[in-house]
């Protein structure tokens, strides 16, 4: 059984339409790369599979648990969908730290919050340990205390990843999580994101770095105007694209 699966989801803004009928699945510690021009609805579709943007029409199930039924009310209350979104971690482009908050701060926040606000039964003690073994894992271990304003791009975002974690989703979302970096700094968040990928963890990677998709994907999906206009696995994607725009959009990024 699929971990992920996405059957016919729509979405528009007015009479824009953002989304038209994207359905795709993905297995348990696969990666799925996204591609496609800025506007194609890639950050629309993370956004939505994140309860951030509610659907028009369309249904997504998490292990075989219907999460959201665009046409049943009962999936959309806003209690039942707090708690869905526990099953995605979302690490966004601009990394959206706390700035009143240290590193470990932010990692922990809101497991602390849960545990104390619904009772979860974590100790907090333990949740701190947690998110000292993640920094520790992005190699932040020097860093646990300092202020967002006192790291740099890239470990800025290896805290917004740590912070993901620790939620411990079943499928963890990235958006375009290079796009704010400079060029220098690039390179150790992706690497950050290929350690998670050997370890097997299910992820989404919207991306613009086609060398890295084509690397550390699965499977890769290439959007245009809100529609799926070609998927596959990346050799085929990236080595013999069918769709003749998948061959333009290539083209341009390769040179």
């Amino acid at each position: 059984m699929a971990i992920l699966d996405v059957q016919h989801i729509e979405k528009h803004f007015g009479a824009t339409r953002v989304l038209e009928d994207i359905s795709f699945s993905l297995e348990e510690g696969q990666v799925l790369a996204i591609i496609g021009s800025s506007g194609s609805g890639k950050t629309t579709l993370l956004r939505c599979l994140n309860f951030l943007e509610t659907p028009d029409t369309g249904t997504i199930s998490v292990r075989g648990e219907l999460l959201f039924d665009a046409a049943d009310p009962a999936t959309q209350r806003e209690s039942e969908i707090r708690r869905k979104r526990l099953h995605f971690g979302l690490v966004f482009q601009s990394f959206n730290l706390f700035p009143q908050y240290t590193a470990l701060e932010n990692v922990t926040l809101a497991r602390e919050l849960l545990a104390k606000g619904e009772k979860t039964g974590e100790k907090i003690e333990d949740i701190r340990e947690e998110g000292k073994a993640l920094l520790a894992q992005m190699g932040l271990s020097d860093r646990m205390g300092n202020y967002p304003h006192q790291l740099s791009g890239g470990q800025q975002q290896r805290v917004a990843i740590a912070r993901a974690l620790a939620m411990k989703p079943d499928i963890l979302c990235f958006d375009e999580p290079t796009s704010a970096l400079d060029p220098e700094l690039t390179g150790e968040v992706l690497k950050v994101i290929r350690g998670l990928a050997d370890k097997h963890t299910t992820m989404i990677i919207v991306t613009h770095e086609m060398e890295f998709a084509r690397d550390v994907a699965d499977q890769v999906m290439f959007m245009d105007g809100g529609v799926v206009v070609e998927e596959g696995p990346p050799s085929e994607v990236f080595g013999n694209p069918k769709h003749p725009r998948t061959k333009q959009f290539l083209e341009k990024f390769t040179g």
